[in-house]
């Protein structure tokens, strides 16, 4: 987990607390843009989350073994054929 996306966890678990701290002496008309951002943040986390994992399989897929193609397991077919 890069620093980034802890502190964007971090960032929202501390705002659900407060928020529920806020909830408790203030009412949840007060609390309530917290949980707001803290959901905006949970999101944009799991968003970032799931792109870096596409990212991931992506590469792996293009040094995978192609019918047609110019690469055998990141090899060229060109240094596989003088063996």
């Amino acid at each position: 987990m890069k620093i980034s996306s802890a502190i964007l966890l971090s960032l929202a678990a501390a705002l659900v607390v407060i928020g529920a701290h806020l909830t408790i002496k203030a009412g949840i008309v007060a609390s309530y843009p917290l949980f707001m951002f803290a959901v905006v943040l949970l999101f944009w986390h799991m968003y970032r989350k799931n792109k870096l994992e596409e990212t991931e399989m992506n590469d792996k897929k293009s040094n995978k073994t192609k019918v047609n193609g110019r690469r055998i397991n990141g090899q060229s077919l060109l240094t596989l054929s003088t063996y």
